[in-house]
């Protein structure tokens, strides 16, 4: 008689270890996991981090375009505390006669010579017509601060008082004449005030060719 059989379970290690291999295969792909989700947040945020500063620089920029955009542009010089005439006649480019207290003088404008149009003795010279109503045109009806120079005196040897005439917004009525090319700088006997910039802009109205220093009307020959 045959024994009976016997059955055996073969021992079989891997049958062990296989739970903790599920384990450990699924902590590294959890440690994986974090590590992509970890990556990504530090980039966005660097990249969030980058972007305000861009912007932000961006900002100061159009802030800083639009300041210099909008700062006002520079005024005429004014003339504050001046004292101001009315003009009565504009007789030439270098002379008008103005009511200072109720009295009517003439004058005679400092530091310039404009050709004549109304000097008995001499016809009409070049440029000289130009000049005139050019004078009317910014004179003719408005009020005129006037700066005595004590260099050149009160009055000249016709009796015309000497000033520099300046207009409302400031400007310097004789050195505009000269620079815009419808008067001659012209020093008598001695300097004057303003001379060096009364000559500098004849300089600048020849070098241009404005007015009558154009070859095509006097050449700067006016007499």
């Amino acid at each position: 008689m045959r024994s009976p059989r016997h059955s055996y379970t073969v021992y079989d290690p891997s049958y062990v270890y296989a739970p903790w291999k599920k384990w450990v295969a699924l902590f590294v792909i959890l440690a994986l996991i974090a590590s992509i989700i970890w990556f990504i947040a530090v980039h966005r945020d660097s990249s969030v981090d980058i972007q305000q500063k861009t912007e932000t620089s961006d900002s100061k920029t159009s802030a800083s375009t639009t300041t210099t955009s909008e700062e006002p542009k520079e005024e005429p010089r004014s003339a504050p505390n001046k004292t101001y005439y009315p003009v009565a006649k504009v007789v030439d480019g270098d002379t008008l006669d103005v009511v200072i207290d109720g009295k009517t003088e003439r004058l005679r404008l400092i530091g310039i010579d404009t050709p004549e149009v109304v000097d008995p003795r001499k016809t009409v010279q070049c440029f000289g017509v130009e000049a005139s109503n050019k004078a009317k045109s910014l004179l003719a009806g408005k009020r005129v601060s006037l700066e005595q120079d004590t260099s050149q005196g009160e009055r000249d040897k016709y009796g015309r008082l000497l000033a520099y005439v300046f207009l409302e917004d400031g400007v310097n009525f004789n050195e505009y004449m000269i620079a815009e090319g419808y008067a001659h700088e012209y020093t008598y006997r001695i300097p004057y005030k303003y001379q060096v910039e009364f000559k500098a802009a004849q300089s600048k109205a020849r070098d241009s060719q404005k007015g009558l220093w154009a070859t095509s009307t006097c050449n700067g020959q006016t007499s």
